[in-house]
């Protein structure tokens, strides 16, 4: 049986045909509407607006192609079967030419008209079905379009914010020289790095890689910015002439507790470290941060030592500080594990052990070292990269 609801408009002439084609349909579940000419057909249609139309070509009042041509120009997804006696060729091209969904030749069976409406509306259906999702996948591109903008609005404020609150670079303070340079895998990185003058004869620095890419790294980079001025900011309220008892062990514990504080689970590896221009030493402290540093100096390039835990999952790490004499001339190379995607090599190891090998062919130099890893920051990479060069060169 058909749905109930279903409304079938009969237009014929011949008022013996209309009346069995109507009770034949009306037996199989249709509600059915009948007309003996076009004129009425058509007011019927534009009144009750029925499911489908079946019409005969050869009608008193109105040639049914004309019918057929005023049927699908009031409504163009109504399915109309149409029927002749004379059945020629050119008057089925014709009709399927108009908008019929059907040909029908008199006189036909009643299964046959049945068959014929119900595969009629099962198009009709099916046609109607795939406009609406059409049009619901035109509506959600549209709205991801909207979203996407808003999205990269709020990307290029974001980076905005991010290239804002890097250092310059270069950036040269005395005999000192530090410059970086950060390649995101996406619009936003979650390598950061930062240095600064602490006291008159002290520089500060760190490189940190937050766990994870895109904004959500680096809003964490925001906030380590905001950590390590903070805590600067405290010390040198302490300290108030001479040098800041600004320790990278104490850094690196303040933001491991801050970060287990936010809840935020993201997690740091980072390594930071104080010049004291004074005594001419450089002491560091690593959080769970791979490659270590790679100092160049007298042609030779080699890791700095130590160990620590990442920064920000552990309530009971610890950090140590490390400190070492720097040389006259010297050159300190910072970089974030994205670098090792660089490097030749099948094993971690093998990779770690080329770093150093082109520190010391690039000189300890910035502008080489990028060239020999084939860093390109137009280039995306697969993940994020920094680098991070302290020198110096003494007059």
């Amino acid at each position: 049986m058909q749905l109930p609801g279903t409304t079938l408009l009969v237009i014929d002439d011949d008022a013996a045909i209309r009346e069995r084609v109507a009770n034949s349909l009306e037996e199989s579940g249709f509600n059915v509407l009948q007309a003996g000419l076009a004129a009425d057909g058509l007011a019927l249609l534009g009144r009750q607006r029925p499911d489908l139309v079946l019409c005969d070509l050869q009608i008193a009042d109105m040639s049914g192609f004309e019918l057929l041509r005023q049927i699908t120009e009031l409504d163009p997804d109504m399915p109309v079967i149409v029927s002749s006696a004379a059945g020629s060729m050119g008057d089925v091209v014709e009709a399927l030419r108009l908008g019929a969904s059907d040909y029908l030749i008199k006189p036909a069976d009643a299964p046959v008209i049945e068959h014929a409406v119900r595969r009629s509306l099962d198009r009709a259906s099916l046609r109607l079905e795939n406009q609406r999702i059409r049009e619901r996948l035109e509506r959600v591109n549209r709205e991801l379009e909207l979203h996407l903008k808003e999205l990269k609005d709020d990307q290029a404020a974001g980076r905005q914010v991010q290239l804002n609150m890097l250092p310059a670079s270069p950036w040269n303070s005395g005999e000192y020289r530090l410059e970086h340079r950060i390649i995101p895998s996406l619009y936003l990185s979650g390598d950061f790095v930062d240095y600064f003058r602490v006291s008159d004869t002290q520089l500060g620095f760190y490189l940190a890689d937050v766990s994870g890419h895109g904004a959500s790294s680096a809003f964490v980079t925001v906030l380590l910015k905001f950590m390590t001025t903070r805590l600067m900011y405290e010390q040198r309220k302490q300290d108030v002439a001479g040098p800041v008892a600004f320790k990278p062990s104490d850094v690196l514990g303040h933001i491991n507790r801050s970060l287990i504080a936010c809840k935020l689970g993201k997690h740091v590896t980072m390594l930071g470290g104080v010049i004291d221009e004074a005594a001419q030493t450089l002491t560091y402290s690593i959080g769970g941060h791979l490659p270590l540093p790679v100092l160049f100096a007298e042609g030779e390039a080699r890791y700095l030592q130590g160990k620590g835990r990442p920064v920000g999952l552990f309530d009971d790490a610890s950090y140590e500080d490390h400190t070492i004499d720097l040389p006259p001339r010297f050159s300190l190379t910072l970089c974030s594990d994205g670098v090792l995607d660089c490097l030749e090599g099948t094993t971690l190891r093998e990779k770690e052990q080329r770093l150093p090998t082109r520190v010391a062919e690039a000189g300890g130099e910035m502008r080489r070292f990028m060239e020999r890893l084939g860093l390109d920051p137009s280039r995306p990479m697969p993940d994020d990269i920094s680098v991070l060069v302290l020198s110096r060169n003494p007059a």
